[in-house]
């Protein structure tokens, strides 16, 4: 499954990368996608706040192990702190973060070699379980201007997007967590 980035209106512009599922009262959002590039080039896309600007937004502060740090995410609008849960370069990323009026999460990123390319696996833990499947809408949207960047494009028009992939997302069914 690689990441293309089809012209607007065609069929895999309605793509939905995730899977929603219920822990406990929480929400987890589970995304998966293929990208052309190595795990090297894509971890330091993931963990040099340089690129991460380009396509995410911005980040400032320790991304070490034990690190704190504080974000902005431009797509989706989030503002909030995290801590560095685990880093294992070039394979799992590991953080919790914290926002106001949010509750505390987990973002998980496991990245696995294939072929020339590298399969991304994001996990969104302790969403609230009512709003999953917009999490899910705003993570692809993530994702999706990660893939645009890393093939030398710019990140999409938000806010249609959302309300494109929000409607994909509400028809996903939830199931629970020990089934990701």
């Amino acid at each position: 499954m690689t990441h293309s980035l089809a012209p607007k209106g065609t069929r895999a512009s309605a793509r939905v990368l995730g899977t929603l599922h219920a822990e406990g009262t929480s929400g987890v959002v589970r995304l998966q996608d293929r990208y052309d590039t190595g795990p090297a080039d894509l971890w330091d896309a993931l963990t040099d706040p340089a690129r991460l600007a380009r396509w995410l937004g911005e980040v400032h502060g320790d991304l070490r192990v034990g690190g704190e740090f504080e974000a902005h995410f431009l797509a989706s609008g989030w503002e909030g702190t995290g801590h560095v849960e685990e880093c294992d370069p070039p394979h799992r990323l590991r953080v919790s973060t914290r926002s106001p009026d949010q509750p505390d999460g987990i973002l998980e990123v496991t990245l696995t070699p294939d072929g020339d390319g590298t399969v991304l696996v994001l996990e969104d833990r302790g969403v609230p379980l009512e709003q999953v499947a917009a999490y899910g809408a705003g993570d692809q949207i993530h994702l999706e201007d990660l893939a645009s960047y890393l093939a030398g494009g710019g990140r999409c028009e938000p806010r249609s997007r959302w309300q494109q992939l929000h409607g994909l997302y509400e028809r996903l069914p939830v199931t629970p967590a020990d089934g990701a």
